[in-house]
């Protein structure tokens, strides 16, 4: 079966003042319909210039260097501008963190959903404006009728992200790139959202791509999962073994790291949380080798040397690690 996404040695570079950025550097990854990828990773490690690569939203600065995106078996990147502007919102939609930067503060909620669905299909006016009432309550927001009328300020930000869910499923795509969808809410409306969308996703057979820092979003939500770090997609594998089994430092640091059940006992009795020591190094300036290894407490002098590939260490199971295989060895 042909997967409906395959990125292939994906990079994406920026030209700045200071020198070139590797935002995405050679990521590779396939997703089937139906399925949901979430991609996990510290804020800068390049999860949200992914997704943008994949819908050619970069910035100005930036561009895509080498690889392919192939969307049913089609390079996206090979597509005229013409084109890929048809793909985006019909086949492929997005939805951004923070949706009151993504809505228009002085248009009506329904008129925006409606200029959404007669950008890709010719309907009437009216009948664009109909289909805004029909998805408003598809996404479960109460009385839309009334809510068409209303403008970006006055819903809550659980409700302004409903309204971006509506825009993004008006053409019913088949991949949707979920960046941080429930950033910014508490935690009773980020599993209402979460819920939505794995809802639409089983009645539409879509693909979604989940980007995130949460690690019990991704449990929850996600078939598959990449972790990246600093540009680079380090281990990746359904969320079941990756979960259960961890090989990557940086992933089981993560693990280690989560509020629930990784409280340690100090010396005086206080509980604290693991870390993962030092910071996440500057894409200006990458160290040698493994880009982990300066916060790894298993780095040997071969990580500050060379650069580890994606190894696969059972099916569908890869890691890019050159102590790999002695950690396969502890467990």
């Amino acid at each position: 079966m042909q997967p409906l996404l395959e990125i292939k040695n994906l990079k994406t570079v920026f030209s700045t003042a200071r020198g070139v950025i590797k935002a995405v550097d050679g990521v590779s990854l396939m997703l089937n319909a139906g399925e949901t990828l979430g991609i996990v990773g510290e804020s800068g490690c390049g999860k949200t210039m992914l997704a943008l690569s994949v819908m050619r939203l970069i910035p100005a600065n930036g561009q895509i260097a080498e690889g392919r995106v192939l969307f049913n078996g089609r390079d996206l990147l090979s597509l005229s501008e013409d084109d890929m502007r048809k793909k985006r919102g019909h086949d492929i939609a997005m939805i951004f963190q923070e949706p009151m930067t993504s809505l228009n503060p002085v248009l009506r909620i329904g008129d925006q959903i409606a200029e959404a669905i007669r950008l890709h299909q010719h309907v009437p006016a009216k009948e664009a404006l109909a289909l805004s009432v029909r998805l408003l309550d598809e996404v479960g927001i109460p009385e839309p009728e009334r809510r068409v009328k209303d403008y970006p300020h006055q819903l809550s930000g659980g409700m302004r992200q409903r309204v971006m869910i509506a825009m993004a499923m008006s053409c019913r795509p088949q991949l949707l790139l979920a960046d941080e969808p429930t950033t910014a809410l508490d935690v009773t409306i980020q599993a209402q959202i979460l819920n939505l969308i794995s809802d639409l996703k089983e009645k539409n057979n879509m693909a979604v791509i989940l980007i995130t820092h949460d690690l019990g979003i991704v449990a929850e939500a996600a078939q598959k999962v990449a972790v990246m770090y600093a540009g680079k997609v380090v281990e990746t594998s359904d969320v079941e073994k990756l979960f259960a089994r961890p090989l990557h430092p940086y992933t089981r640091g993560l693990m280690a790291s989560r509020p629930s059940g990784c409280a340690d006992i100090a010396v005086d009795g206080e509980a604290y949380l693991k870390t993962i020591p030092g910071t996440v190094p500057s894409l200006y300036d990458l160290p040698s080798g493994c880009r982990f290894s300066e916060r790894c407490e298993l780095a040997e002098d071969e990580c500050r040397v060379h650069e580890p590939e994606l190894m696969e260490i059972e099916d569908g199971h890869f890691v890019s690690c050159f102590m790999v295989e002695g950690l396969v060895k502890k467990q």
